[in-house]
């Protein structure tokens, strides 16, 4: 029912919405605000345009396994020195590990330098010479984007109501606490950095296939810090919240550039987007998923309290 902008601007948000809920199961579900998200994103969609052949599609069973194992290692290797640290810190840090996966591509060329590459066919699933799924179309990109932000969605959470998840849970409220109990909290956090970096490289892989396109800004500080603010904006305390979060904020994006809307104001949008960020944050501390909430707590409070007789 949709035209291909509309189909392309909803495929966007999904793949946003995936990578918004592999950092909301660190920020959420371990405590853990990191700054270097978009490093596993920007590998991920590196490594499925540099194993993509030129010639013709790549194949999807190569392709995301090896987008999700390279994420995977680069968070193993990152999120082992990192979590030594916390707070501020480790803020620091995944900031730090994030530029130099940035200067990395941005600097040499292993991927075009600051050119960066195209990816000229979108990958598709074959088994032998067998196409049992082909994306090269937007209808069917569209399918297989939802299938893959589905599947992300139970997978999270079957596991924040597993007895894995309970004890991130306990991480985030008292991780002293669960020391004492017994719990190795530095292996729970790694393990859990380290599957939120493989998450993220599912989106990197999707992204690279819609666009055709990577370039070193991918890696950048710039992104990591949006799709935080996508966890934040949406409410870090539900898988809801990145969703809505991602939603909300390519929205806005997308209206603020848009000439039509705009006029002239659309070339400096990033002043009225960032005002409105800073709007939205002040008057929705809990986030979009904490509206209702925050709607019933004001009724209440404005309901005049009963005569005494």
């Amino acid at each position: 029912m949709l035209g291909d902008y509309y189909i392309s601007l909803v495929i966007k948000i999904m793949i946003f919405a995936i990578f918004a809920l592999s950092l909301q199961l660190l920020v959420g579900g371990v405590g853990l605000v990191s700054l270097g998200h978009a490093a596993f994103f920007g590998i991920a969609a590196y490594v499925t345009t540099l194993l993509s052949p030129e010639s013709g599609p790549g194949n999807l069973l190569i392709l995301l396994p090896a987008a999700m194992c390279c994420a995977l290692i680069y968070a193993l290797v990152t999120g082992a020195l990192a979590l030594r640290t916390k707070g501020v810190y480790f803020i620091m840090v995944t900031l730090a590990f994030s530029q130099m996966a940035y200067y990395v591509f941005h600097d040499t060329d292993i991927g075009g330098g600051s050119d960066g590459i195209y990816l000229y066919f979108r990958p598709e699933l074959r088994l032998g010479d067998m196409v049992l799924l082909n994306i090269d179309s937007p209808y069917s990109f569209y399918l297989f984007t939802l299938g893959c932000l589905l599947i992300t969605w139970i997978f999270l959470a079957v596991l924040m109501r597993s007895r894995f998840g309970a004890a991130l849970t306990g991480i985030r409220v008292n991780e002293q606490r669960m020391r004492s109990a017994g719990y190795s909290t530095f292996n729970y956090k790694l393990v859990a950095y380290t599957l939120a970096g493989a998450l993220a490289g599912i989106s990197g892989l999707l992204y690279a296939a819609k666009d055709g396109f990577v370039n070193p800004e991918l890696l950048a500080w710039e992104q990591s810090g949006l799709v935080l603010l996508m966890v934040i904006l949406g409410g870090s305390t539900r898988l809801w919240g990145a969703v809505l979060g991602a939603a909300g904020l390519t929205l806005l994006q997308e209206a603020f550039q848009s000439q039509a809307l705009f006029g002239d104001w659309s070339s400096h949008w990033h002043l009225t987007f960032g005002l409105s960020i800073i709007a939205l944050v002040a008057l929705m501390p809990n986030g979009l998923i904490g509206i209702s909430a925050q709607w019933r707590n004001r009724r209440s409070a404005a309901r005049p309290a009963p005569s005494q007789g």
